[in-house]
């Protein structure tokens, strides 16, 4: 499936990173629960359970050290609610026993809804691109026209994905050439979607060092461009939820001058 989208020619504003999730971040406070509540359940069982030491001691030091005779005690000031446990500690000892069961239940089902669904987080990459001869005057002036293609990809069988805020700039040298913009937009279970950018800049001014790169990297017939940027994803996984992240891409797209041709390089989005 190929969808054509529009290019922005010029400079790109520089946007913030934003505050994103990522699925292991929703899993770990079930399982640090669950840990903190088995740990103290079971640290309570084995104080209880601590076996008492006894001292024998033999008749002959008995006789050389009498032990104390121990103090008289009035019965009828013992009583037998001084041995008895309070109410509100079994009630606690209850509610903890509960929460406890609750959290690993919760975190079982959770660990095996994972190893069942098997969820694969969507990623975006490029695979594939081509240069035009570029274009640069004695006065500096440059001029770039490329085809990049981005693939949005979902590896899910079981849940659809959504992509959104799709933003991307494209430079040489700290100069930015063209900003890449995609409307929102789905991808089915186990597929992927390629976007065609057409970057046709318009007439970009360099400096004296700037163009005297351009000129370098033109008699050694290898060119880099700077790709970076970001889309949302939203996907859920089965019943756990929905989840939203980041997938950032920053990477170095490589290519010969002379006749466009791209040197595949890895250059894929990491997930935040």
């Amino acid at each position: 499936m190929e969808m054509r989208v529009h290019v922005y020619i010029g400079k790109a504003r520089k946007k913030k990173k934003g505050r994103y999730e990522n699925l292991p971040h929703q899993l770990r406070p079930i399982l640090y629960l669950s840990f903190i509540f088995t740990f103290t359940l079971a640290h309570s069982q084995f104080a209880q359970t601590q076996p008492t030491i006894r001292i024998k001691i033999s008749p002959d030091a008995a006789a050389i050290h009498p032990p104390p005779n121990p103090m008289p005690t009035n019965p009828k000031f013992s009583s037998g609610r001084e041995r008895r446990t309070p109410l509100w500690l079994w009630c606690a000892a209850i509610v903890c026993t509960v929460i406890t069961l609750a959290v690993i239940i919760a975190g079982i089902v959770t660990f095996v809804g994972y190893l069942v669904i098997h969820p694969r987080v969507p990623y975006v990459s490029v695979v594939g691109a081509h240069l035009d001869p570029l274009r640069i005057d004695y006065a500096g002036i440059l001029q770039i026209q490329a085809t990049i293609v981005i693939r949005a990809q979902n590896g899910n069988k079981m849940a659809h994905a959504s992509f959104s805020h799709s933003n991307y700039t494209l430079s040489l040298n700290g100069e930015d050439i063209a900003r890449l913009v995609a409307p929102p937009f789905e991808v089915s279970k186990n597929s992927s979607v390629d976007f065609h950018y057409l970057v046709q800049s318009s007439p970009i001014p360099l400096d004296p060092e700037q163009a005297q790169n351009v000129d370098t990297a033109l008699k050694r017939d290898y060119i880099t461009l700077d790709l970076k940027g970001s889309a949302r994803v939203r996907w859920r996984v089965g019943r756990l939820g929905s989840v939203r992240f980041l997938c950032h891409l920053d990477c170095h797209l490589h290519f010969h001058p002379f006749n466009g041709t791209y040197i595949p390089s890895r250059c894929t989005s990491n997930a935040k």
